[in-house]
């Protein structure tokens, strides 16, 4: 699915803590599946698939049938919006920071 194609917002599918978890569990192995996702959470797989269909539709998570087992993987392109975000208010606190203290070096000197 192409960023362009996406059917949720990335910023809507990652709001939640538990899609958050998710995403760290996906990044920290190359692929996992359903079962051993689930036994990460203290909710029933129902609710972890619910979940993983979110990250799905935002092109978060890919997923592949391997015999009767669904795993997934994550497909980490779409955060870029989400740096790209950040990016842009991090320079923003930069150039504020920057003039505070101008303005207290200003004030020490007087």
């Amino acid at each position: 699915m192409s960023e362009n194609n996406q059917l949720r917002d990335v910023f809507d599918a990652i709001a939640d803590p538990t899609r958050r978890r998710l995403i760290r569990l996906l990044a920290e192995a190359e692929e996992i599946p359903l079962h051993e996702l689930t036994a990460q959470f203290q909710m029933g797989r129902t609710a972890v698939s619910k979940h993983l269909t979110i990250l799905k539709e935002a092109g978060l998570v890919l997923d592949r049938k391997v015999g009767r087992e669904t795993r997934f993987r994550l497909n980490a392109s779409p955060l870029r919006e989400i740096q790209n975000w950040v990016a842009f208010y991090g320079k923003f606190w930069s150039t504020n920071m920057l003039r505070l203290n101008q303005l207290l070096e200003e004030e020490e000197e007087e």
